[in-house]
């Protein structure tokens, strides 16, 4: 215990290992915090035909189980020789703050490459849940409307008592901002448009789609090309590979 008794330096001359883990292992560890059993297994590996047997050190981990079929259950350890010196530390609740160890290994977990397909298959299915829109459908007790907000663009206010009442039609005018489609969505529909007809202007497709027209121009480069010159000069129309799928959805 060093002088002020507020640090304790007895596991000072402790090895520890210091290791990056994927962030679905980690979650799995979490989990398991409370079970005693193993969440996995280091194993060790030397060639003793090596002169120098540090050198042909080789570390593996096998997790106990996994939370989902896709996460793999075995991975290489690459480690680190080369860093700057480390030392752990850990603190309680009451502020007394005791040094664990210093870090004689570090190291990255990386999935065997024949655990490569399945963990990609997981990234893939991380990456389309985060993409998924949650919509939430909620009840309004004022279903008349008294304490609502006008919609922008409204034309004009038409008395309740007013005896051939109308339904007024909102304006949307060209500075109102346009909700983004689903890329995907928006791309079949560019295709039925022009199953319609070969060309569009670009004005047309904003109206036809209601999107805005940045997100429209980055669609339409990847989807089309643009005539700068002859008889359907500035419009667009499908590129050749597209165009044949397009053919070959008519037929």
């Amino acid at each position: 215990m060093d002088e002020c008794g507020n640090l304790d330096t007895q596991k000072f001359d402790r090895s520890v290992w210091l290791m990056k883990c994927p962030l679905v292992v980690s979650k799995s560890w979490q989990a398991h915090s409370s079970d005693p059993q193993p969440v996995a297994k280091v194993v060790v590996s030397v060639d003793p035909l090596q002169p120098d047997a540090s050198n042909s050190l080789q570390f593996s981990m096998e997790l106990a189980s996994t939370d989902s079929g896709n996460t793999p259950k075995n991975y290489s350890l690459n480690m680190f020789k080369d860093f700057v010196p480390l030392c752990i530390f850990s603190e309680t609740n009451q502020g007394k703050v005791t040094m664990e160890g210093k870090v004689e290994h570090k190291f990255d977990m990386k999935p065997h490459n024949e655990n490569i397909e399945e963990y990609g298959r997981l990234c893939r299915e991380r990456t389309n849940k985060s993409m998924i829109k949650n919509r939430q459908i909620q009840v309004i007790d004022n279903d008349r409307g008294a304490y609502m907000r006008p919609m922008p663009g409204t034309v004009g206010l038409i008395s309740s008592s007013s005896k051939d009442k109308k339904k007024a039609t909102p304006v949307k005018g060209p500075d109102m901002k346009r909700t983004r489609r689903d890329r995907g969505e928006l791309e079949d529909i560019m295709f039925k448009l022009f199953e319609r007809q070969p060309n569009w202007a670009l004005k047309q497709l904003v109206q036809e789609t209601d999107q805005p027209a940045q997100f429209l121009k980055e669609i339409l480069n990847e989807l089309c090309v643009y005539n700068k010159r002859g008889t359907n000069q500035g419009t667009y129309e499908l590129k050749p590979e597209y165009k044949k799928s397009v053919e070959d959805g008519d037929s």
